[in-house]
């Protein structure tokens, strides 16, 4: 991609996804619980719809129209929890099984194994794909996120978020999913660059990157697919189809890494204050 011809702006809503735990589950089942190492598109829509107040079932086809960019500031660690349910009661109140009967004796209770992401840090862009100037959609999304119809969490009703979610609303998300702070320390030893990926929906060629690098790839074919694009949340038809995968990893500064805790929420606070309006892309 030329440096000279910059991609489009696209306007959208930047996103600070942080907590103690996430878990974006992608072939969870029954008794075994996984987590995807990112979060996932049906993870996100839900958690829009979640804000929006929109009952199971309810279409979700203006949402999935949203385009998902996710930069990786913190992978985080892999936390994999045993539960059990049901145990210690009387047999009345056990686990019912799906023939409507109970469990007897030993079989009461149930083991259920639950992968999460510990302290992990996402910052991630949902663009509009739509020509609409007016972008009606991403208003109502940053309104509902600001005063969410019901709880928001992180992939699991267990994750909720920590500090700000909506970081704002912007005519150039992308440029600003490049430049935000960095939710993690500094690189190590003597190096003016740390490796960041990203991980999108759609071709990464496109982001607005202000040095990229000829020898490393651009992400504009998919390294893979996933099974995460929801058809539908109804509780007894729930469906998803697969997308491809998109990956790409910058260099960025080691001074847009801002540490941990209140360093890098002041590091935020310091760059959204600075970005209400600008030419590169407002921000608010």
């Amino acid at each position: 991609m030329s440096t000279t011809t910059p991609p489009a702006p696209e306007p959208g809503l930047l996103l600070r996804l942080t907590g103690p735990l996430q878990s974006w589950g992608t072939h969870s089942h029954f008794n075994e619980r996984d987590t995807a190492a990112f979060p996932t598109r049906s993870g996100i829509i839900g958690l829009l719809a979640a804000a929006l107040g929109r009952q199971r079932g309810e279409p979700l086809d203006d949402l999935a129209r949203l385009s998902l960019t996710i930069r990786t500031d913190r992978p985080g660690l892999l936390l994999r929890d045993l539960h059990t349910v049901g145990g210690g009661l009387p047999a009345k109140a056990t686990v019912t099984t799906a023939e409507g009967k109970k469990r007897p004796g030993d079989t009461g209770t149930l083991l259920t194994h639950r992968t999460y992401l510990a302290d992990a840090a996402f910052t991630l862009a949902l663009t509009s794909q739509d020509d609409d100037p007016n972008q009606e959609l991403l208003t109502r999304c940053a309104d509902a996120l600001r005063a969410p119809q019901w709880p928001l969490y992180l992939g699991r009703r267990s994750c909720p978020p920590e500090g700000p979610l909506l970081l704002g609303q912007s005519n150039n998300a992308l440029h600003h999913l490049i430049h935000l702070p960095i939710a993690a320390p500094p690189p190590r030893g003597d190096t003016s660059t740390g490796s960041i990926e990203f991980i999108a929906d759609r071709p990464l060629d496109r982001l607005p990157v202000p040095f990229p690098s000829p020898d490393s790839p651009d992400g504009t074919h998919p390294s893979g697919e996933i099974n995460d694009q929801p058809v539908t949340f109804h509780p007894r038809r729930r469906s998803y189809r697969a997308r491809p995968l998109f990956r790409r990893t910058l260099a960025l500064p080691a001074t847009q890494y801002a540490g941990l805790g209140t360093a890098h929420l002041n590091a935020l606070a310091d760059y959204l204050g600075e970005h209400q309006n600008t030419p590169e892309g407002s921000l608010r």
